[in-house]
Parts: structure tokens; sequence; C-alpha cells
């Protein structure tokens, strides 16, 4: 399986010819969705769902199929008949040839003051973890861990906690945009050193080998 980093938390999967991805929000290339046979939605938020970007990847390809909450479900499903497919936790399914188990029900806490919304994780093939916006620990062991390093619902204690909760292999950094180069280097120095697992943040455009 051949995992190809995007701007922001869109993450791109290649495995016998057919390619998922997973997030393509506002922060991700506008041709972050382009080309999927299959497509995972985490959550509503923008960064994570560009409904445009959604569209434009199931119109390309008639044969492509989302998975996603209600919350977003709900704004497709009438425009893409039988073609997207609602799911929460503990539902299992196969998407363009990759299997997805879904882990989580709630978004992160950004502030008591602010409702939380849905989110969901998908862990592919029982190997790669997408947790969406929250620190989800799937009861499946995880090869790789997409790691959300920088959000306004974190900070980089719980970050480290998490990886050390979860245990992968290896952390891959997703939902970055916000930091600079000029911070990247201390929170490469603080993940990798204290949580436990190999750390690393592909560019955009950069791919690895699952």
């Amino acid at each position: 399986m051949k995992l190809t980093k995007r701007l922001h938390s869109c993450v791109q999967l290649e495995k016998d010819g057919r390619v998922l991805v997973i997030d393509p929000g506002a922060f991700s290339e506008p041709d972050a969705g382009l080309g999927a046979d299959a497509l995972l939605v985490t959550h509503e938020h923008l960064d994570h769902f560009d409904e445009g970007r959604v569209r434009a990847a199931l119109d390309v390809n008639p044969a492509a199929q989302l998975w996603t909450l209600h919350s977003v479900a709900d704004r497709l499903a009438a425009a893409y008949p039988g073609r997207v497919h609602t799911v929460g936790h503990g539902d299992a399914f196969s998407a363009a040839g990759f299997d997805v188990q879904v882990y989580g029900e709630l978004h992160a806490v950004i502030h008591p003051d602010i409702p939380r919304i849905t989110n969901v994780g998908y862990l592919v093939d029982a190997s790669v973890f997408h947790p969406g916006d929250a620190l989800t620990v799937p009861e499946s062991p995880v090869e790789t861990l997409m790691l959300p390093v920088h959000a306004p619902w974190n900070k980089i204690a719980e970050v480290i906690d998490y990886v050390r909760e979860v245990k992968p292999r290896q952390t891959l950094a997703i939902h970055d945009a916000g930091l600079t180069d000029l911070i990247l280097p201390v929170y490469a120095n603080q993940i990798g050193n204290l949580g436990g697992a190999a750390y690393e943040r592909l560019t955009a455009g950069n791919t690895t080998e699952l």
C-alpha cells in the first residue's frame, strides 16, 4: 500500500491500482479527491470536508463512492443515489478493495461552550488509522497512526500521550497546516523523543510505502 500525504489532514492510499482518499477538505489541494475510487470523510468541518471537492471527485468518476457520517451524507446522498454510505462507530465495510473499520463518535472538545459534533476515525486494512479530529484509541492494533499534531483542540502533551496509548509502530503527521517551518522541528523532536514510536512528517505530495 502506498500512502501520499496531501495538505493538512488529507491522505491518499493506493493499492492494486485503486485509490482511497480521506478528508479532502478546504485546506487540501483543490484536486485532492480527484481520481479516487473511494472517499472517506471523518466529519463536517471545512478543513476535513469540502463539499465542492467531494462532488467533483464523485462527478469525475461515476463509480466512486463516499463513506461518512450522517451530517455529511445528508448533504450529498440525494445527488448521488446509492453512492453515499452512512457509517458510525463499530461499522466495517469494504471500499475500493480496502477493508475499513470505524472507531469513535465525537469530535474533541474545542471549548466547553462549543457543542461537540460527531467525528469518526477509519482503520484501513487493519494498519493505517486516521482519527479525524479526535484522539480516539481503536480497539485493534495500529501499525501507522495518522497523528493530528496541531489544532485548536489539542496541545502537544495530549498528542504525545495519545501516541503512547495507541502504541503504533510509526506516526505520520497530519493536521499540520498551521505549523510554520520554524516550529516544525520542535514538534518533531518532542513527539519523536517522547511518544515512543517513530515520527515522520511528509510534505504534501510525498509518498511512503507501508
